[in-house]
């Protein structure tokens, strides 16, 4: 240990949790050589969700292969596409993304977290299971119900996890006289290896990508930083107690009590920068930014953070349409001159597509964020697309719930009792929908950790044969009883002659 521990007890303490779990609740990785059995599954994705899910699956005796479309460097998904300077907003503790995980402080920067991911992929034997620039262009059954990847020659699968994350290839819009600025135009995630100290940079965006680009600003010495923002983003401090007592809401929605959190936001965290904090919509409707690095920055002079509309570009800079609070995208406001050295488009990623699924998985009103437990399809419960359908959330999506639904899935394929049919699936979905009826947002399109947390639950309380999978769902232990139970179940089926499982994707349970 490189560190006093007297000197740093609470990362002490954090380093001796981590240990913790990772004993108690890591699956052990594969002897060499093991032949692991059915079920046998397919992972889309080789990111942060793809790998977790992975090493859970064949911790726990499942075979399974990754199909990732891009080369072996693309190993760890948008992470492995970000700057250096990129890390962590939230606190480690909220991104422990397998129980293996070992972070040696609060926020980890980009190479630390492939780091992590490489370390989880190598020690559970993902090498040899993962197929890279292999793009997944259709998935359908064989006359046994099998699943199949683009064609027959990649195998037969018993269920599909489909990681492929909210992040795909860098938008770089092409703004109408943009050509006429002199300096030099990026992408806010290909900023590595560039030259800003000194310079004036302009970041065109008010999202997380526009969080990314002030970093490097930062980290590059950038003389002064200008944030130009079409409309008003929450921003939450960088304090873990804060975000995950925010992320108690277990309603999941704005609610008659939402201006207390957003009343204290703008009075303790906004302060005298409380112009900055939207008034057109809540906390609890979209994802917020996580970074405290944004205030202290403006504070100091070194940023600034307007919001307009972008009129046009000279040679020197951007045209600004600078808008007071309340005014709507587009309304009237000071047309003013922003000049820089540098533009950074600051413009987000393509959210990959989930088309490669079959057709019946989008029929409306049950397609995608609108599925059961947000991530598997009604007409297919041994698909289960983890951390690629969700809209907004506030939460840490990375984290605990990766295990969770992914021995759901496991759950599934191992119980044909535990199987939900697609009429239920349907239900629970429409019992969401009354549930947040007053929501603002679509029901399925905002959710808290906490909320995350009670459909868990439900799913696991409503159908008493998922009872005895309890510990296995939330803890990935206890498996060896439930299994014992099923095969029992299984020679008492056998022996009345009555078979059930056989197709892993058809739902049995009430």
């Amino acid at each position: 240990m490189d560190f006093n521990p007297l000197l740093h007890p609470f990362q002490f303490l954090y380093l001796a949790i981590q240990w913790l779990l990772s004993k108690l609740l890591s699956p052990d990785p594969p002897t060499p050589g093991v032949k692991l059995g059915r079920p046998k599954i397919a992972v889309i994705g080789a990111g942060l969700t793809g790998v977790s899910a992975a090493a859970h699956c064949i911790g726990h005796g499942f075979d399974v292969e990754i199909f990732e479309a891009g080369p072996r460097e693309e190993l760890g998904g948008i992470w492995s596409r970000v700057n250096n300077t990129s890390g962590l907003q939230i606190h480690s503790v909220m991104y422990r993304f397998h129980p293996s995980v070992q972070w040696k402080g609060g926020y980890p920067n980009r190479q630390q977290i492939v780091s992590q991911i490489t370390e989880l992929w190598k020690k559970y034997g993902l090498e040899e299971r993962t197929k890279f620039n292999t793009k997944v262009e259709k998935v359908y059954k064989d006359e046994k119900g099998r699943w199949i990847i683009n064609n027959t020659s990649e195998g037969r699968f018993d269920g599909i996890i489909a990681a492929v994350g909210t992040c795909g290839d860098a938008k770089m819009p092409k703004m109408d006289g943009m050509d006429k600025f002199k300096g030099e135009v990026y992408h806010s995630s290909k900023l590595t290896g560039k030259k800003a100290r000194g310079r004036n940079m302009i970041i065109i965006g008010g999202g997380a990508s526009a969080v990314e680009a002030l970093e490097f600003a930062a980290h590059e010495e950038a003389s002064k930083t200008y944030i130009l923002a079409r409309s008003d983003k929450w921003i939450i401090p960088r304090n873990p107690i804060i975000n995950v007592i925010l992320s108690f809401n277990i309603l999941g929605q704005e609610t008659i009590f939402s201006w207390i959190p957003e009343m204290l936001l703008r009075k303790f965290f906004y302060r005298d920068l409380e112009d900055l904090a939207p008034t057109d919509h809540g906390l609890f409707t979209g994802t917020p930014m996580v970074n405290s690095d944004v205030m202290d920055k403006i504070r100091e002079g070194k940023a600034e953070w307007l919001r307009g509309d972008i009129k046009g570009f000279t040679e020197e800079g951007v045209i600004f349409n600078k808008r007071a609070k309340g005014v709507k995208a587009g309304g009237p406001g000071e047309e003013v001159v922003i000049k820089g050295d540098m533009i950074v488009m600051a413009t987000g990623f393509d959210r990959p597509t989930l088309d490669f699924l079959p057709e019946d998985s989008f029929t409306k009103p049950y397609e995608p964020p609108n599925w059961y437990l947000q991530t598997f399809p009604p007409q297919h419960p041994s698909v289960c697309c983890n951390n690629c359908t969700y809209v907004n959330a506030i939460g840490s999506v990375g984290n605990w719930h990766i295990g969770i639904y992914t021995r759901i899935l496991l759950m599934f394929l191992s119980d044909p009792l535990t199987r939900p049919r697609t009429f239920w699936m349907e239900r629970w979905i429409d019992m969401t929908r009354v549930l947040k009826h007053f929501a603002p947002t679509g029901a399925f399109d905002f959710f808290t950790y906490l909320e995350l947390i009670w459909w868990f639950t439900f799913c696991i309380a409503f159908n008493p044969f998922r009872w005895k999978w309890a510990l296995f769902v939330f803890f990935g232990i206890g498996q060896g009883l439930p299994r014992r139970i099923v095969d029992a179940e299984d020679r008492l089926r056998h022996q009345i002659g009555y078979k059930n499982g056989e197709n892993y994707d058809v739902g049995g349970s009430f």
